[in-house]
């Protein structure tokens, strides 16, 4: 038999030691630190604010929910549908209170109200359940404008399976029912989740008429006090932002005030536009790609970066 080998081992065969408990303790003086300057209240014991990943799997479901023999389980037959729905709408909701609940509690912490924030989440959630019907009938109007928009889309099976900017709209049409409901934390943890997944930002508070359509959609954003009417299209890169923030005599931003545009009926936007400023574009307009806009548009009007740019030298668009 040959000798046994004696494996020596040396300071580089030893397991890697990261000094855990120092950066743990580390850690925690951090939070602690932090926690005291922004006054937070340490006895809440659980989780303080709602979710993302709860949130995402809740809007999964509720999107099975909505669309159940599209975005609902492989294995569903048409029989089984409103098994499927009535058992998956429970989940979702019984899911999403505690997400509400989680949302109201914090803000009566840190608002000094009453903490009534277990009936009033069932309160919203049970309104929110009721809307459900009506959100569907806006998908669907949403989807044919896609659908008819598009010369590419065969059909709308393909534009509620495939196309990012109805995903995005989905998350914007559920969102916005929460925002309106007084929980815009989770509105807008909602919003963000179709934002990361699509590069399409719209942000729960804007309003949005029916039979909206992004086409292509990576790089649109659509901010808070937008308002936009029925049947319009918008493209890739689109924003419909602000031109300026309002302050305070401190210095400090001024929230809520309306400072983004208001698109009327019939509107399409090309690529690239920027529109900014609480400024109206007229209904039946078409806004060039890549057009600078900070002024109201007359309804019917077609502007392009020649013209935008001849007004700017005085002359009329």
């Amino acid at each position: 038999m040959s000798p046994s080998v004696v494996r020596i081992v040396t300071q580089t065969d030893a397991a890697p030691h990261w000094e855990i408990d120092s950066v743990v303790a580390d850690l925690r003086r951090e939070r602690e630190r932090w926690r005291t300057t922004q006054h937070r209240n340490r006895e809440c014991g659980g989780r303080e604010f709602p979710s993302r990943e709860a949130l995402r799997g809740i809007v999964q479901l509720l999107c099975g929910a909505l669309f159940p023999m599209r975005l609902g389980p492989a294995d569903l037959r048409q029989e089984g549908e409103d098994f499927y729905v009535g058992h998956t709408l429970d989940a979702a909701l019984t899911a999403l209170h505690e997400q509400v609940r989680l949302e109201l509690a914090y803000r009566a912490r840190h608002h000094g109200e009453a903490n009534d924030s277990e009936e009033q989440a069932v309160a919203i959630v049970r309104i929110f359940a009721g809307q459900l019907p009506q959100v569907r009938a806006v998908l669907d109007s949403d989807v044919e404008a896609a659908y008819d928009g598009d010369p590419a889309a065969r059909s709308v099976d393909e534009v509620l399976l495939c196309y990012p900017g109805i995903l995005a709209i989905i998350h914007y049409r559920l969102a916005h029912l929460l925002f309106n409901l007084g929980v815009p934390l989770v509105a807008r943890i909602v919003s963000e989740i179709a934002h990361s997944e699509t590069g399409i930002d719209i942000h729960p508070g804007a309003e949005i008429g029916g039979r909206f359509f992004i086409d292509h959609g990576t790089g649109v954003v659509i901010g808070e006090t937008a308002v936009i009417g029925e049947n319009v299209r918008i493209y890739q890169a689109v924003t419909l932002g602000a031109k300026s923030f309002p302050v305070d005599g401190d210095g400090s931003l001024r929230k809520g005030l309306p400072r983004h545009p208001i698109v009327e009926d019939g509107v399409v936007v090309y690529a690239g536009a920027t529109i900014l400023g609480r400024v109206v574009i007229g209904r039946g307009s078409t806004i060039g790609g890549n057009v600078w806009l900070t002024h109201d548009v007359p309804p019917g009007s077609h502007v392009t970066q020649a013209s935008t740019q001849r007004r700017d030298g005085g002359g009329e668009v």
